[in-house]
Formats: structure tokens, sequence, C-alpha cells
């Protein structure tokens, strides 16, 4: 269990979610804090995790072990400047979304012990996907702190920081690909004559137990839990021909690699 005094600086959705999980996890709402200029935002995260809002950085830091930086990258710097003498000693898990661990490491005012992280949207509900990568300073135990607050909403993965992109394509934007699949099963549904709440339901149901199995059944590939579906002749083999004709597969493929390629331009600027 975490003993550390956790500090948020940032209290919007992302940060919100993390703090819940680790709420929902055992620990305690005072341990945690969070500082927002925003008061709506400051208000929203408080009355979601039960944790209190400092009225000023310094406050929210002054006796933090480890600092959670969930500011978004245009906003980083200026949160940087008034946060720098506040975080000597302290563990920086940053999910500001293209801020190298160089790029943070200058922000900070060199501090050593870094963890950088890409989560996702599912972290909202509780399933998030996160990977994350420390710097060279950031120790065992601050990797293993990283990834109890991580498993807290959802999975995560160790990975080297060159993968951050790649991941960014697939995990990090994916959400956004398969919320259009599931528009797109659903009027397909509704094409073929189903009510629209009756589509949708079906859509998100169908997705959401498709990847249970896959994450259930893991020694199996997906394209064995696939043919399973698929019967001669039958009309899933059908349906799975029309995607094949319409370059389901490369389509997606080619969405993960420009995410990946538009991170990685990102990270450049």
């Amino acid at each position: 269990m975490l003993n550390d005094r956790i500090a948020f600086i940032g209290a919007g959705k992302m940060a919100g979610a993390i703090a819940l999980g680790l709420v929902n996890k055992g620990i305690p709402p005072a341990q945690l804090c969070a500082y927002d200029p925003s008061p709506e935002a400051a208000k929203k995260f408080a009355e979601l995790t039960g944790a209190v809002c400092t009225a000023t950085m310094k406050e929210a830091l002054k006796d933090a072990g480890i600092v959670l930086f969930a500011v978004k990258p245009q906003y980083a710097k200026a949160a940087f400047d008034e946060a720098r003498e506040h975080l000597g000693g302290k563990l920086l898990i940053s999910i500001a979304a293209g801020l190298s661990i160089s790029k943070l490491t200058q922000l900070s005012g060199g501090i050593g012990r870094i963890i950088r992280v890409m989560p996702n949207t599912p972290a909202l509900v509780g399933e998030g996907m996160s990977c994350f990568c420390g710097a060279a300073g950031a120790t065992e135990d601050d990797l293993k702190k990283a990834g109890e607050i991580l498993s807290s909403f959802g999975l995560c993965r160790k990975v080297p920081e060159s993968m951050l992109d790649a991941v960014t394509g697939l995990s990090g934007s994916g959400p956004a690909y398969v919320l259009e699949f599931i528009m797109a099963l659903a009027d397909g549904g509704v094409y073929a004559g189903l009510p629209r709440d009756a589509a949708i339901e079906l859509a998100a149901q169908t997705v959401f137990g498709s990847a249970l199995l896959v994450l259930k059944r893991g020694k199996e590939h997906p394209a064995v839990l696939r043919d399973a579906v698929i019967s001669p002749g039958g009309t899933t083999a059908r349906g799975v021909a029309a995607l094949d004709e319409g370059a389901f597969r490369s389509t997606v493929m080619k969405a993960v690699v420009a995410a990946a390629e538009r991170s990685a331009e990102l990270g450049k600027q």
C-alpha cells in the first residue's frame, strides 16, 4: 500500500480518474491533495474524490512525496515555473502528453526521479491502459509506486520511452478508433432494422465482451477467437469479407501509424 502523500498538479478529468481509482483501492482521501488554478476544476475534483484542493501550488506540494503532474502541455512551463522550487526530493509522475523525460527534467530544474506515463480515457471508468517509463534517476521503488498508482484504474505496462509514440498511436488514441467502430456497428444495426438505442447497446456490449474474451483468454490469438465465430458459408464469413473489401484492417493500422507519427512530431516541438 502506498504511504506517500500524493499531490496532483492539475485537477482535470484524468487527474480525477486517477485519484478516484486510488480511493477505490483503499487510499484515504486525506492522503491526496490537488491544486488547480480553475476553481471549477478544483471543486469537481474535491467532490469526486473527497480530497482537499489547496489554494496554492506551494501548499499542495509541501508534504507530498509523489507529485502527479496532470497539466496540459501548453501550460506545463508556467506550472513548472511555479512548482520548481518545491520539487526537491519528490517523485514526479507526469501524464502530460508529448513531454519527454528530457523535457520534464529540464522544466523541473533537473530532478532525477521522473516517471513519464501515457494513459487513456477509459481510465475514467476504471478500465484504463497506461504505459510508463522511468528516467535514469528513478529507482525500482519509484517504478513500483508508479505501477501501483496506474493499476488502480486499469492495466499498466512498463515500456522503453522510445515506444511511447507507438503507444500513443495505439492505446492513447485507440479509444477514438474503437468508438468510431461502435458508432459504425450501431449505424449498421439501424440500417438493418434495429432501433437506435438497441443498436448502440448491442454494439458497445459486443465490443466490450470481445475485448474481455481476448484478455481472459490471453494464450489464444485473437485470430483463433475470430475464426471460432466464422462458419463456412455463414453470416459472419460474409460480414468479414465485406470488411476485407473495405480494407478495414489496413485502414486501422494506418490510423495507428499516423497518430504515432503525429505524436513524434509534437514531441519535437
